[in-house]
């Protein structure tokens, strides 16, 4: 079994934050992750509020942290999927589809997945003009008809996004204000092609082979209509990838998402754990790497300087 200092669970931004940290405190440091390194924030065609960066896409952003993190000398294993944690005894025990490693700490940063809508038609249809990220699907719909669910930020980028590929892109949400920020909101009033619906919800998704229309209900009146398109971007937010976690013993919140304190530490000794996946309540690119860099100098004094945490 291979032995490391800390086992950082997760290479999105707040994994790749504690990876470059607890490198450079001098801890032997590898990084899990079961896809590629970079996390959600490479879905993001335009990011624009993380500090240094004035306007970066989420993918360039996502390759810098990335080749950053292994110039210092964290090991990443990606594509290796985590199935078990045993993590209350001294020594941590991470189990994946290829090895069995064991650890003095875990930082675990397991990150968010996209939320669905659950309705008729969705899971269908997924793949076939039913999409979570308008960055990976958005070129194939160029010149036609989109319709975006939702009103956070991630749906008005999305939106955005979407309006200098589609012809028509059309915004539904389900109450009558978006929840983003300002600015996002009014570049949208800028956009002619975009169309902004409110205070209404999708009933059902149809179509053969791909999306052909959908089914929407209005709130307040509860009256139906269908409207032609040809795919459905779904932006209505994430939910926390802590199931392994749970399973473990690390204890979580109504919401599922992991607690933590000041210190990003959990219940557990010698676990940790940022960004997404933690009940923090902002879910953005630079809390999550503030938080990952909490966790790995924490895992530091943890391993080499016990009695700071006296």
């Amino acid at each position: 079994m291979e032995n490391w200092d800390v086992i950082i669970i997760g290479a999105g931004s707040a994994g790749l934050a504690a990876g470059i940290y607890t490198v450079r405190s001098g801890l032997k440091t590898l990084i899990l992750d079961e896809k590629l390194p970079g996390g959600t924030i490479s879905d993001a065609s335009t990011v624009v509020n993380y500090p240094g960066f004035a306007e970066i896409s989420g993918g360039e952003l996502a390759e810098k942290m990335t080749l950053h993190c292994k110039k210092v000398g964290a090991v990443i294993h990606d594509l290796e999927v985590v199935t078990e944690l045993q993590l209350k005894d001294e020594k941590k025990i991470v189990k994946t589809s290829s090895s069995n490693y064991e650890a003095k700490a875990v930082i675990f940063c397991a990150g968010s997945h996209y939320k669905e809508i659950d309705v008729k038609g969705e899971k269908e249809f997924r793949g076939r003009g039913v999409s979570y990220c308008g960055v990976c699907d958005g070129p194939f719909f160029k010149g036609k008809k989109v319709l975006v669910v939702g009103g956070g930020n991630s749906a008005c980028i999305t939106t955005l996004y979407l309006s200098g590929l589609a012809g028509q892109v059309t915004v539904i949400h389900r109450r009558e204000a978006f929840r983003a920020e300002e600015s996002l909101v009014s570049d949208i009033a800028s956009k002619g092609n975009v169309n902004v619906v409110w205070n209404t919800e999708i009933q059902e998704i149809k179509g053969d082979k791909q999306v052909k229309t959908v089914t929407l209900i209005d709130n307040l009146t509860k009256k139906t209509s269908e409207l032609a398109v040809d795919a459905v971007f779904v932006q209505v937010g994430e939910a926390p990838n802590s199931q392994l976690a749970k399973a473990a013993g690390i204890e979580t919140d109504e919401h599922e998402y992991i607690k933590i304190d000041i210190r990003q530490q959990t219940n557990l000794p010698g676990v940790y754990a940022a960004g997404d996946v933690t009940n923090h309540p902002v879910k953005q690119v630079g809390t999550a790497v503030g938080q990952g860099i909490t966790a790995a100098l924490e895992a530091y004094s943890f391993i080499r300087r016990p009695y700071y945490r006296k």
